[in-house]
């Protein structure tokens, strides 16, 4: 009886063995012929890349690009500006403005009358009005105007020591730039007194020393309150390249309109800084 059980176990694993071979045999078989199904690849969307921004101008780039500008015109030994080509035009003036910064109201009356005739100007700066009006010496730069070196107190040069000359002047130089990023271009001594020295001292910082061909006497005790005799008091002594002396006046300001429709009218234009020839271009 055992035996006969211990046969039958051995036919039925026998059995199962060769069911399970031919079971494998048949799936080896049926995957040679097979197609394998392939997973479909879904495209990944392209991603759009933005271009890194466009880095700000440094200050020595403003500077360069500046100084990329084609110069227009030289000044003469008067203090007048010439053509430096014949074909240039003649008939135009530069306008300058004086003393400042330290009036908001005013100043921003200057520069928008300057927009609207679509003029330029120095801004002659005093260094003890930047240190007290940061703000105004940058609305200046940003409205597109030129900054000029006034000295920092307003004292007469021409009866100061080498030392005293380079602190005045320097010093103006150092906070300028600090402020707005480039030094100033243009130097105008108070009172139109400089001497052998101011000169030499303003040309080793690469400034154009001026004075004025024409003054507005805008600030004679005659003028307050009276556009009008601005107005007159350039027109009389107007001519070609005429270096117009005015201030940051409030009726000067409110001249200021006036006078430039009325040089308009008479054919002139106006000169912009950045194309008047520097000690550097000589």
């Amino acid at each position: 009886m055992n035996a006969a059980i211990k046969s039958i176990g051995a036919i039925t694993a026998a059995a199962a063995a060769a069911l399970f071979l031919a079971s494998c045999s048949s799936a080896v078989s049926g995957n040679n012929n097979a197609t394998h199904a392939v997973p479909a690849i879904t495209a990944t969307p392209e991603q759009t890349v933005s271009p890194p921004p466009s880095p700000a101008a440094t200050p020595l780039e403003t500077i360069a690009a500046a100084e990329e500008i084609k110069a227009l015109y030289k000044m003469n030994k008067v203090y007048r500006f010439v053509p430096i080509e014949e074909t240039t035009e003649k008939k135009v003036v530069l306008l300058t403005f004086d003393d400042g910064p330290h009036n908001k109201e005013v100043l921003t009356s200057l520069l928008d009358t300057l927009d609207k005739h679509h003029a330029k100007a120095i801004f002659f700066v005093n260094g003890y009005r930047v240190k007290d009006h940061p703000e105004l010496l940058t609305l200046i730069q940003e409205r597109g105007q030129t900054i000029g070196n006034h000295s920092w107190d307003h004292i007469d040069l021409k009866k100061e020591d080498e030392a005293k000359i380079e602190q005045q002047i320097g010093d103006v130089q150092k906070d300028v730039e600090d402020i707005t990023g480039e030094p100033p271009r243009f130097f105008r001594p108070p009172y139109g007194s400089g001497g052998d020295k101011v000169k030499e001292i303003a040309k080793n910082h690469g400034l154009l020393f001026m004075t004025w061909s024409n003054g507005s006497l805008d600030w004679e005790q005659k003028s307050p309150g009276d556009p009008d005799k601005v107005i007159a008091n350039v027109l009389e002594q107007l001519h070609p390249g005429a270096n117009i002396l005015m201030h940051e006046l409030k009726w000067t300001a409110e001249a200021l309109d006036g006078l430039l429709t009325k040089l308009e009218d008479k054919g002139y234009g106006f000169i912009d800084p950045a194309t008047i020839e520097l000690p550097a271009q000589s």
